[in-house]
């Protein structure tokens, strides 16, 4: 007897992101992949293809709704507002500070909040993610494959990590934080962004290390989870401190 199988229908918060996707035929796959597993919610970062191309058409087989209902975007910030959790896709080689999970390690974590949009992020084909991009994303996630040929396809890359998501459906449950309060990664750029500002019209940072600096704020912070009513008091703490500046030396913040 052929036993029945059962997985989550749809995971309606779930966005899947490519960053510049340049083969209309990955992007086709990718969309024929989030059907399989669910998913419908695809947002395409400046995508160097046609989505709508005869290829992708082709390829998308039953998924061809979700390539005409993909979102396009010019930047990934743009893509990722609202999201409160992402996470962000590589490969073995990073000499950041955020660990690297694999795939069943990190996607319970994604899939923890259930309601308020997440993000899985993936790369270009050739070259991935930079830097400044893997700021964005709260966790990392790379897929252990043979190192004597690590590369693996886009479309590959989507749908391994489609599965795990399936497969982590009420395996996971975050005790310690409360997922409803999530302060969106939207409002988090805007406190990073006044901070960076304080910080180098203080000369805590000076412009030629600021990116650098940054990076291990963005991490210390996203390690916590803020509350959008906490990251609502740090603000309010940075604007005090710019009023108090601005107040004996009315020039230091021009």
């Amino acid at each position: 007897m052929t036993e029945n199988i059962h997985i989550k229908t749809s995971y309606n918060n779930v966005i899947i992101v490519l960053v510049e996707p340049a083969g209309p035929l990955n992007v086709g796959s990718v969309a024929r992949v989030m059907k399989n597993f669910g998913l419908s919610k695809l947002i395409l970062v400046n995508p160097q293809c046609d989505r709508t191309s005869d290829d992708a058409l082709k390829m998308a087989v039953h998924g061809k709704d979700i390539l005409e209902s993909a979102v396009i975007v010019d930047t990934l910030p743009q893509a990722l507002q609202g999201c409160v959790r992402a996470v962000a896709t590589m490969g073995r080689e990073y000499s950041g500070e955020l660990p690297l999970d694999t795939p069943h390690t990190a996607l319970p974590w994604l899939l923890a909040e259930a309601e308020k949009p997440v993000a899985l992020i993936f790369g270009r084909e050739d070259r991935g993610l930079t830097n400044e991009e893997l700021n964005y994303a709260h966790k990392l996630v790379f897929i252990p494959t043979n190192p004597e040929y690590p590369s693996l396809n886009l479309a590959t890359a989507v749908s391994i990590c489609c599965y795990e998501l399936s497969q982590s459906t009420n395996l996971f449950t975050d005790q310690n934080i409360p997922d409803s309060e999530i302060a969106p990664l939207d409002a988090m750029e805007g406190f990073y962004q006044q901070l960076e500002s304080l910080l180098l019209s203080i000369g805590y940072l000076y412009p030629h290390t600021a990116a650098s600096r940054m990076e291990k704020f963005r991490h210390l912070y996203n390690r916590a989870y803020l509350q959008t009513t906490e990251v609502g008091m740090l603000r309010g703490i940075l604007r005090q401190v710019e009023w108090a500046i601005n107040r004996k030396n009315p020039k230091k913040l021009d």
